[in-house]
């Protein structure tokens, strides 16, 4: 379980949500500090050491925020020099999942993803979590999200994972799947319900087996018509984590840019993008 740390709020929150992900799978939970190397013509002995203290800093204060969790997780400290985007994706060939931050510390730009979280969300070859914050009580008002397309192989990857976070949280899911009118300037609530009706019949096809085989989980089926953005503002009270399939994320940009990344920022939601279909 590779987390990216940086110094800030989010990373803190992102490394206090690996724990029980590290803990259920019996695996270390490795903090990872980047420090960027500095351009050879400005390399000053004293920045270098400044850069490697903050680094140091910043560690030390999540491995004491983790150690106050009193889990039973082993955690491992890994700083080195390197563009933190490209030692992440290094280290996501052998990580379980890749945790990081929405955003780090450039406060301006925590309406919008971080270029970091970015990067690993659309090329890292393992899961990966975007934490928008952590809250170890959300209570049962607060759910999972697992966004499924029509495609068997995708819909069974995405809902693996999202029960196992359910049932690792001890909260309800809900599968839900998206779908658009052909002809989007007219507004039939008569197309529209029976358009939901197939959609849902569909999906529950495809989620029954789950159902049967995880009967200590809640799960709910659910048609929008709409998009996942939509949802996520309709429905902010009540999502924790969302879960996409990676394919579904190649357009990350529409989900936690604007105006999407508002959405996922006022239902003070996480997401959780499963690993590309063509990596064992």
């Amino acid at each position: 379980m590779v987390v990216g740390i940086d110094g800030s709020r989010a990373a803190l929150d992102a490394a206090l949500w690996a724990v029980d992900e590290a803990v259920d799978r019996d695996i270390p939970l490795r903090l990872m500090y980047a420090v960027t190397p500095r351009p050879r013509c400005r390399v000053d002995a004293r920045e270098a050491a400044h850069d490697l203290a903050t680094a140091e800093i910043a560690v030390r204060y999540a491995v004491t925020a983790v150690e106050s969790t009193d889990s039973p997780v082993k955690i491992e400290v890994e700083i080195l020099q390197d563009n933190p985007a490209r030692a992440l994706l290094a280290a996501a060939g052998q990580a379980a999942i890749l945790v990081v931050g929405a955003h780090g510390l450039d406060l301006s730009r925590r309406s919008r993803i971080g270029p970091v979280a970015a990067a690993v969300a659309t090329y890292a070859v393992c899961p990966v979590a975007v934490i928008r914050s952590y809250d170890p009580n959300p209570g049962q008002r607060r759910g999972v999200v697992a966004e499924v397309d029509e495609t068997p192989a995708a819909c069974n990857i995405v809902v693996a994972r999202a029960v196992e976070e359910a049932r690792l949280r001890k909260l309800p899911l809900t599968v839900i799947t998206t779908w658009q009118s052909r002809f989007t300037d007219v507004h039939d609530c008569h197309a529209v319900s029976k358009g939901n009706r197939i959609a849902k019949a569909r999906l529950d096809h495809h989620v029954a087996a789950w159902r049967r085989r995880n009967p200590d989980v809640s799960i709910q089926t659910k048609a929008v018509h709409g998009s996942t953005s939509q949802y996520l503002a309709a429905n902010a009270e009540s999502i924790q984590l969302l879960v996409v399939d990676k394919p579904l994320a190649r357009g990350f940009n529409a989900l936690m840019g604007r105006p999407g990344y508002a959405a996922v920022a006022e239902a003070d939601c996480s997401v959780l993008i499963c690993e590309p279909q063509n990596v064992s």
